[in-house]
């Protein structure tokens, strides 16, 4: 009798183990995607994040308008340079839809390294690398899950920002097509540079395991340091030079939908420069997270 229990057990552990259950890196994604979405605080801070990148958008269009306005309605040619060449207003319609980048980088960058460091900060990281062992795929998965949902977040919300932005613009007699020329993939690559960022940041998170001090970190590469450099390029000629390859700057290019300066990286250098800093900072975090302890 109990031999024949002990081989039924067995018979169904195998029909289990061949119907697909045990650890696979398809369950570990469906478990991080479980840990992100169903915490309240996060699904709001995205909500709010694309709430504001159209927020900006329409506000920029709007600005454009309004100057353009002034502009057409100087009484002089000098006042009318003093608002500047509206040459330049005009150029800047393309740009609308990604407008709302600067901001949605400050919060997905502050998500991205929350959503990691908080981790280790309640102890939950134990059990995640428990349950996954080998801890490298717990924190590809981790990061595959914020990357996507940043890219549809920065993607969706510059759609919406087009279709907010055309109303605002053709009353001041300004066309805003998908079909003009950088648009559409001005529009994705927004998607694109949140997506990076977030993988940026995640690491950056991983390596501090802090909340505070990664989010302080993250923010000061991406927004404080390029500041810096701006304030200090004029010592030394290399200085303005190296600044194009810092993220903030790389991601700026990325998402350009007019012809870039001369000397400014293309938008395929500036994606490429920035998925090697995303890159780059995973693999590390990887490498330390597998030979530290928790």
């Amino acid at each position: 009798m109990s031999t024949a229990t002990t081989t039924h057990k067995h018979t169904a552990s195998q029909q289990a183990a061949a119907a697909g259950s045990g650890l696979n890196f398809s369950r570990i994604l469906k478990s991080e995607w479980i840990k992100v979405t169903t915490v309240p605080s996060t699904v709001i801070l995205l909500a709010i994040t694309v709430v504001v990148m159209v927020g900006l958008a329409a506000l920029g269009a709007w600005q454009i308008v309004s100057i353009l306005d002034m502009i057409g309605s100087s009484d002089s040619p000098e006042d009318a340079m003093a608002f500047g060449d509206p040459q330049i207003f005009r150029e800047m319609v393309t740009e609308i839809p990604a407008s709302g980048l600067f901001f949605g980088q400050l919060l997905i960058a502050s998500l991205a390294v929350v959503l990691i460091a908080s981790e280790w900060g309640t102890g939950m990281i134990r059990s995640t690398f428990s349950a996954v062992p080998k801890r490298i795929p717990a924190l590809l998965a981790k990061a595959l899950i914020l990357a996507v949902i940043s890219f549809v977040i920065g993607a969706g919300a510059a759609f919406i920002s087009f279709f907010v932005a055309q109303p605002i613009l053709s009353s001041g007699d300004l066309n805003l097509a998908m079909g003009d020329e950088g648009v559409l993939a001005s529009i994705l690559n927004t998607g694109t540079c949140l997506a990076l960022i977030a993988v940026f940041s995640m690491a950056i998170g991983t390596l501090l395991r802090n909340t505070a001090g990664g989010v302080v970190t993250a923010i000061g590469i991406i927004f404080v340091l390029p500041l810096v450099v701006q304030l200090v390029g004029g010592i030394a000629d290399w200085i303005p030079d190296a600044a194009r390859f810092l993220p903030s700057n790389a991601g700026t290019q990325l998402v350009m939908a007019n012809a870039t300066a001369e000397g400014d990286l293309t938008q395929l250098q500036g994606g490429l420069v920035l998925a090697a800093w995303a890159a780059a900072l995973l693999i590390i975090s990887l490498i330390v997270t597998k030979r530290r302890d928790v």
